[in-house]
């Protein structure tokens, strides 16, 4: 019987009528049996929408991050140390965690313009939060609407560039749009607060101006959804995770919590280090390298689909052992080249580790579980760009900031060691196994 899961090396995501879920997001039922957006109709403007919808997950996903160069100048003004900045930081987390919990399959209920279209809004509401530089409480707000966005972002726009993708881009394709855009935010943020006026005004009246046009895109978007009627009653979706799922959920679980913790590491702290520890404050090579750790990513995913998942997620796990030894001997020797590649090396490996993780549990989930258990696997991963992050910034108080990322980085290297030796255990183990007799 033919397999109704993912092929070797394919994403979790891939194929027409395939759940469709983003590195971001939450498993998402495509419109089984629609026709590619490239075929729909006999105009050849499915490439364009294809591009809209991209460009709307993009700028969603860029205000997520567009604060990250700018924590130091908001320490300066409001007067919190290190600790409060990864508490602002970590906020976000559990808006997309209770977001992926309450409304991760809106979309599929509602269609997918109305959630994009609220997703923008609530981005819209996160900028505005931090233009009133109102202190600590409206930064907490901002973060909270941002994590809330991003949450219905990742199921609907996902789905959305997934059924407007031409063909032979489709698993590819909103993987680069979230990517891009998470990478794109704190570069512009960098690079306007650095070489223009109003450094805390400009990044987020920029990124308005760019929702209002992702807002305009929206409407002209197709609806690719086909909602079901009577419409469902909305409620939350929950996740679970079945008995056969968890030999492989566990070790997938633990590689994404922490190649999640190392984006959180410089997405929140990366800033206070670079000015703190090797003494520069140019916000914008403080952007880009935020930058080259999701572009990083970006390749690691690619190449997890070329690899193969079972030597993809193991190798993931020591491209997170090898960046952090770079990041831990970056912050001993004061080096930024050691800090650039430690950013480059542990995002090849997270995206390594994520995508193939993601492959994994989806193979493994039965269909009628697995939007649940992709949820609880997603739910993990941002307890990991949190938690950790906090902890830095507690030790921080009482070690310095320089000592709490060199236990960070240990911590990090003990762990991705310990998954990716178990998972290479397991796969030599499979291997040696003889195989089933039909």
């Amino acid at each position: 019987m033919r397999s109704a899961t993912p092929g070797p090396g394919s994403g979790p995501s891939e194929g027409r009528g395939a759940r469709s879920r983003g590195p971001a997001g939450a498993a998402h039922p495509a419109a089984a049996g629609e026709p590619a957006a490239d075929a729909e109709d006999g105009t050849g403007r499915g490439p364009l929408r294809y591009a809209a919808a991209a460009f709307v997950f993009a700028v969603g996903m860029a205000g997520t991050t567009l604060p990250t160069p700018l924590y130091g100048l908001y320490r300066q003004e409001l007067g919190f140390g290190e600790l409060m900045v990864t508490v602002v930081f970590a906020v976000y987390a559990v808006g997309v965690i209770a977001a992926l919990l309450v409304a991760g399959d809106y979309s599929d209920k509602l269609g997918r313009r109305p959630v994009l279209l609220a997703a923008l809004l609530l981005s819209a509401a996160s900028a505005g939060c931090f233009l009133l530089e109102g202190g600590l409480p409206l930064l907490f707000c901002g973060r909270l609407l941002s994590g809330f966005a991003a949450g219905l972002l990742s199921g609907a726009a996902t789905a959305a560039v997934l059924e407007l993708a031409p063909g032979g881009s489709r698993g590819f394709a909103a993987t680069a749009a979230n990517m891009g855009g998470l990478g794109c935010g704190p570069l512009l943020a960098g690079v306007l607060a650095q070489y223009a006026p109003r450094p805390l005004t400009l990044p987020f009246a920029t990124h308005l101006v760019l929702l209002a046009a992702a807002g305009a895109l929206t409407l002209a978007l197709p609806e690719t959804a086909r909602p079901p009627r009577p419409r469902p009653r909305l409620r939350p979706r929950g996740m679970e995770v079945p008995r056969q799922v968890r030999p492989v959920f566990v070790p997938a679980a633990l590689a994404c919590f922490t190649g999640f913790a190392v984006f959180g590491l410089f997405t929140a702290v990366s800033p206070g280090f670079m000015s703190a520890t090797l003494h520069i404050g140019n916000l914008a090579v403080s952007g880009a390298v935020v930058f080259s750790v999701f572009c990083a990513s970006l390749l690691g995913q690619s190449a997890s689909a070329r690899t193969g998942a079972p030597v993809a997620l193991p190798l993931g796990c020591l491209g997170l052992v090898v960046g952090m030894v770079q990041v831990g001997l970056s912050l001993l020797l004061g080096s930024l080249v050691l800090l650039v590649t430690g950013a480059v090396t542990g995002g090849i490996g997270q995206g390594l580790a994520f995508r193939s993780a993601m492959t994994t549990v989806s193979r493994r989930a039965p269909e009628e579980h697995r939007g649940g258990t992709i949820s609880a696997l997603f739910v993990v991963a941002y307890l990991g760009i949190s938690l950790p992050v906090v902890g830095v910034g507690a030790l921080s108080t009482g070690l310095g900031l320089r000592n709490a990322g060199l236990v960070f980085s240990a911590c990090v290297v003990a762990l991705a060691s310990g998954v990716g030796a178990w998972l290479w255990r397991t796969r030599k183990s499979a291997a040696a196994a003889p195989a089933p007799v039909d």
